[in-house]
């Protein structure tokens, strides 16, 4: 029976996907160099190790939404699962080295987005826990098939740059919130009434005065007359 194990030789933003896409180069070794290993049904949980890194003041601040106040933090800081991805592992003898694809979304309803926004830079320490089935020959008794064991995992420190880059190819200066139907369909009458031309004109207009940027501040200043 193959005894698979893994690691990350790194990763990369994709940059011509349909959807933004991170590409892991993750490499596979069977002990046994031997055997021919035919494909691998590979199955990928990644979870964010939170509590393995350390953050600035700017971070803590932003980081609000997802675990409160800083002095709370030893308790709500926990691990956190990015996403579950697969792939199909071809055939290979001892050792390979496959793309290992990882989607991403920009909705910010999704608690790893707001993980991945709210840091400045520095890596996401990533746990990566496989499963999955294996297909494999063994001299004369042909075609086997086994489960990859429970234990298969694989760290690696994602940089936070990696994910930034990616979003601000495929988002250029935008986000994205995702709003419940009704919501949207009152806002949309209130673009629609006062004949506001984009979206973030109508909703610049609900944000008070004194929640505005201080370049937005600057601006309105220097409109006024002297």
């Amino acid at each position: 029976m193959p005894d698979l194990s893994f690691s990350v030789d790194g990763a990369e933003a994709v940059s011509f996907a349909a959807a933004p896409l991170v590409s892991f180069k993750l490499r596979i070794r069977n002990s046994n160099e031997a055997e021919h290993v035919q494909s691998i049904a590979l199955r990928c949980q990644i979870q964010m190790e939170t509590t393995k890194r350390r953050y600035s003041p700017k971070e803590q601040e932003q980081l609000f939404e997802l675990f409160g106040e800083p002095e709370r933090w030893g308790r709500t800081l926990r691990s956190m699962l990015w996403t579950h991805t697969n792939a199909v592992v071809p055939p290979f003898q001892g050792e390979t080295i496959i793309d290992l694809p990882v989607p991403c979304t920009f909705d910010f309803n999704i608690a790893a987005t707001k993980y991945f926004a709210g840091l400045e830079d520095g890596v996401v320490p990533l746990n990566l826990m496989f499963s999955g089935t294996i297909f494999f020959e063994r001299g004369d008794a042909g075609l086997q098939v086994e489960q990859i064991s429970w234990d298969k995992e694989a760290q690696f420190r994602l940089p936070v740059s990696v994910w930034r880059n990616m979003m601000d190819h495929y988002y250029p200066n935008t986000a994205w919130l995702c709003l419940r139907r009704d919501v949207f369909e009152r806002l949309s009458r209130y673009k629609m009434e006062q004949a506001f031309p984009t979206w973030e004109q109508a909703i610049e207009s609900l944000i008070p005065v004194a929640h505005k940027s201080p370049e937005e501040e600057l601006v309105v200043e220097g409109s006024l007359p002297s």
